[in-house]
């Protein structure tokens, strides 16, 4: 049995134009327009989420650092040399 998330109500503000065409795109997708707005803030929280932890993995591994080969010392005598 998964887990009982508890939700929460928000109010949000809109133009009649924006509700409107809101509704339509609501009923062309079969869902109402509070589902409509719920799963489109779930996607972008868990694209932020997914983010977040793919920046973390990249600095971990920038800070490790990366293996480029060996780079062969030189003295300055033999960069220099003509």
């Amino acid at each position: 049995m998964p887990p009982v998330v508890e939700m929460q109500n928000v109010t949000l503000r809109l133009s009649k134009q924006t509700l409107q065409k809101a509704r339509v795109l609501a009923a062309e997708r079969a869902t109402s327009i509070s589902g409509l707005l719920a799963s489109q803030i779930e996607k972008l929280v868990e694209t932020n989420d997914e983010y977040e932890i793919a920046m973390k993995r990249a600095f971990s591994r920038m800070e490790k650092g990366f293996r480029m080969g060996e780079i062969p010392k030189l003295d300055r005598d033999a960069l220099h040399e003509r």
